[in-house]
């Protein structure tokens, strides 16, 4: 397993068995995701399929031009897709410029409404944005979500009353939709080489790997983590789940690898500058799991057996890599085994190194 991104603007994992590689997710931009790729010794043309946990933009940004640019199979399960092509059906095709211009407009609307107080606007309940940020009737399709966060953990980054631009990251995905569209006009922004369905709870196999699906308590149509085995290996991956049900207890035993989320620290959360309605959001039961949450699993509910244990999706605002890995060695205390070099912590801007079974 090779964690490329893992964080509030970008997700994915590479898992890989003697003969088989899967991207789980697809969070970053084609080109960023590439370079990860080859920074971590792979090579992106020997993927055979894309797998999805769920449709928020942080975990599909570059899914869509990977998979065209590679022709390979996208595998979700058919709300997931049904949510997906609903956000990046277009309506009205505007550029890259134009769509910055809108966004700056906005800002400085906002700024002359509000005076210098910094208010930034929240993902309402039932209404979720991408981070992208061009509106969905009036872009490619990616809906108007804007800032930083994506899903549960909301839109929040601010600086001195200003709606944040987009990053790098966040721009690269733009053009490389916007290129798409300028080489082939007519071509359906939501098209995919290929789309296999699969459901919750019912396994299948991508190659010589064996998938388990289970349902995750999460704010995204239908969302789901994974069980991975193949070579007498088990790995699994947890993240984006507001708190920790037994379904997914049990489906997290017995396994050499486990990919846990450590989203937040409560208190800086807490004290933090996201809106009341997005803190609430967070932590909620279809948020993001703290860094207690996941301790208690780790010290409670979890059977011990695995040789690594990743914590991932750390939030870059609400949480420090420090405070996440204390909450999970005093968790760990009494499996001293599972320390050092056996806890590790996921990254947003670089790939991990792999872990080999």
């Amino acid at each position: 397993m090779t964690v490329l991104a893992s964080g509030s603007k970008g997700n994915s994992t590479l898992i890989a068995s003697s003969t088989t590689r899967i991207l789980v997710d697809a969070g970053l931009s084609c080109r960023e995701l590439m370079k990860r790729m080859k920074a971590a010794g792979e090579e992106p043309a020997a993927l055979d399929a894309i797998l999805i946990t769920h449709e928020h933009q942080d975990h599909v940004q570059g899914m869509a031009v990977t998979a065209r640019k590679l022709g390979i199979p996208v595998y979700l399960t058919e709300p997931t897709h049904r949510a997906w092509v609903r956000w990046m059906t277009p309506q009205k095709r505007i550029s890259y410029a134009e769509w910055l211009q809108k966004r700056r407009q906005e800002a400085e609307d906002r700024r002359q409404a509000e005076g210098t107080g910094c208010r930034v606007q929240g993902a309402e309940d039932g209404v979720r944005r991408s981070a992208v940020g061009i509106q969905e009737k009036e872009g490619l399709g990616i809906r108007d979500q804007g800032l930083e966060q994506n899903g549960a953990e909301g839109n929040a980054r601010c600086s001195a009353g200003v709606a944040a631009e987009p990053d790098e990251e966040e721009k690269a995905a733009v053009e490389e939709v916007i290129a798409e569209a300028a080489r082939e006009p007519e071509r359906d922004p939501a098209s995919l080489p290929s789309v296999e369905y699969f459901r919750s709870g019912s396994g299948f196999r991508i190659g010589d790997i064996a998938v388990t699906p289970f349902t995750i308590p999460h704010d995204a149509a239908d969302p789901v983590g994974f069980v991975f085995e193949a070579d007498g290996v088990r790995i699994a991956i947890a993240t984006d789940l507001g708190y920790m049900p037994s379904n997914v207890s049990v489906q997290l035993r017995r396994c050499d690898v486990l990919m846990l989320e450590s989203n937040h620290d409560v208190d800086m959360l807490r004290d933090g500058p996201y809106p009341w309605s997005v803190k609430q959001r967070v932590m909620s039961r279809v948020g993001h799991l703290s860094n207690d949450a996941a301790a208690e699993f780790l010290e409670k509910g979890y059977d011990g057996g695995a040789a690594y244990v990743v914590l991932a999706h750390l939030s870059e605002n609400n949480n420090l890599p420090e405070l996440a890995r204390i909450s999970a060695e005093r968790a760990l205390r009494d499996r001293m085994s599972l320390l050092a070099n056996h806890l590790l912590l996921a990254e947003q801007d670089r790939p991990i190194g792999a872990i080999v079974l």
